[in-house]
């Protein structure tokens, strides 16, 4: 089985920092779980776009995902989830909010009875 199908399997955050033997801190990971996962996936789907598994060895990917996995951790120690703005949810928070038109009836339009 190749390390990339290791990881389509596993299930935590701590799993992947395990199978890959990256140290880290608890509460960083605690805090920032999904985004550093998906600050990996991120890092893992560009390389793959690039070719830059293409040819390699299953060792020389597991460093590379190694390296992929130890960058994201590495941007959540020293930045925050909301500063990263990687979910939507957290995209909207700061986009800027769209006031709907009201409709306008002039006075002028305005009959009086019949």
């Amino acid at each position: 089985m190749s390390v990339l199908d290791e990881l389509s399997r596993l299930s935590s955050a701590e799993e992947f920092f395990a199978l890959l033997d990256v140290s880290y801190e608890p509460a960083v990971v605690h805090v920032a779980r999904l985004h550093i996962l998906k600050r990996m996936g991120q890092h893992l789907a560009s390389a793959q776009a690039e070719g830059t598994f293409d040819g390699l060895s299953d060792e020389d990917i597991r460093r590379r995902c190694r390296a992929c996995l130890a960058d994201a951790y590495d941007e959540f120690v020293t930045s925050s989830p909301i500063a990263e703005r990687l979910f939507k949810v957290h995209q909207d928070a700061v986009a800027p909010k769209i006031e709907p038109e009201r409709p306008f009836v002039p006075l002028s339009a305005l009959v009086v009875g019949p």
